[in-house]
């Protein structure tokens, strides 16, 4: 068996639903991140800059790397009916288990593997300092969509990538066929125009990013368009004509346990217990402090003042003036009064603002 072939079979037996395969050379695209970096558009994710030399060129990091295998394991679920109340929308890719801890125990099983069968490996997801949908393209695993997700036609954006480089050189697989065209679906949906041109994604707008990696508030201008959204979007993937009919792999680990959140639920949970709910799943990512922010956010935008009393009781004493912050916003979108004083200025700025 020849070494491209025992790579595909090892990747397969582990648990990944596609493999490609390239030669190694500096990133394709490579220098889209230093515009995208030089634009400011990762807002406060300063570590995706520190690691921009390897990202440019694996090399620096491994080299003696001479191929890339790109992986990818497929994560669609259908979202389960609304439950409707007070509650909020996860995106998909959290529904079950982390899968930073699911890939990352296939990619080392993976590694272990090849190891035993004399081929070296470095790689990761996208916890490391790798550009994994340029690699991916460049394996023949699909394109970047307009809304800079990877695409695998006929199967959809939803899925996980990871990149191994390896010591042994692979043949390049074809590239994937098919694009976006003229569509610019993704482009439109997103409501707070985290998209403003096509493969260019503004992080300082995404409601992503202001629902799982930032740690303030989100600008006012932005939070209605938070919509029901309590962690992550996925309005960008749900228009795509490539997701009509996407697969559902079988995944139990990924299977829909967080589809929905109970917000007056989240608010309520002392901080401690509510980390210790979400162990094992990216809901932990934001934090206590986080996931009470965007509930609160959330409930402001549902319009329902049956949320105002479970605000008072628990957002408006929590220690966090993040928390404080944003149930000043949430009463005052709710119609309610708000208080006069906080000492934090950032809560007082909220109180002002709210008139």
């Amino acid at each position: 068996m020849d070494t491209r072939a025992l790579i595909g079979d090892l990747a397969l037996g582990v648990g990944f639903h596609l493999v490609g395969f390239t030669r190694l050379r500096p990133t394709p695209h490579g220098d889209a991140l230093d515009r995208w970096l030089c634009r400011g558009d990762q807002a406060q994710m300063h570590w995706i800059g520190r690691g921009r030399e390897i990202r440019r060129d694996p090399r620096h990091r491994a080299p003696w790397a001479r191929g890339v295998v790109a992986l990818a394991v497929l994560h669609h679920h259908r979202r389960p009916p609304d439950p409707g109340g007070r509650t909020g929308m996860v995106a998909r890719y959290a529904w079950g288990r982390d899968y930073h801890n699911l890939m990352g125990k296939r990619l080392r099983k993976l590694r272990r593997r090849l190891d035993a069968a004399g081929i070296r490996s470095w790689g990761g997801i996208d916890t490391a300092p790798i550009l994994e949908r340029p690699w991916a393209t460049a394996a023949g695993l699909g394109f970047t969509g307009k809304h800079t997700l990877q695409i695998v036609p006929g199967q959809g954006s939803w899925l996980l990538l990871g990149i191994l480089f390896v010591d042994a050189e692979v043949p390049d697989d074809p590239p994937a066929r098919g694009g976006c065209g003229t569509c610019t679906r993704c482009l439109e949906i997103c409501p707070t125009d985290a998209l403003p041109t096509p493969y260019e994604l503004d992080a300082r707008r995404c409601i992503s990013y202001w629902t799982i990696e930032a740690r303030g508030l989100p600008p006012e201008t932005l939070r209605p368009g938070l919509g029901r959204w309590v962690f992550g979007c996925d309005l960008c993937q749900e228009v795509c004509p490539h997701n009509h009919h996407p697969p559902d792999p079988d995944e139990v680990d990924l299977e829909p346990r967080h589809a929905w959140l109970d917000l007056d639920g989240i608010l309520a949970a002392p901080d401690p217990a509510l980390i210790e709910r979400f162990t094992g799943t990216p809901l932990r990512r934001p934090g206590a402090v986080g996931l009470k922010r965007n509930a609160l956010l959330v409930l402001g935008n549902l319009g329902d003042d049956g949320a105002i009393d479970p605000i008072r009781r628990h957002g408006l004493i929590h220690a966090s003036p993040v928390v404080r912050a944003a149930s000043v916003w949430a009463l005052a979108r709710l119609g309610a009064p708000v208080p006069r004083h906080d000492p934090d200025p950032t809560v007082q700025a909220e109180i002002i603002a709210a008139g």
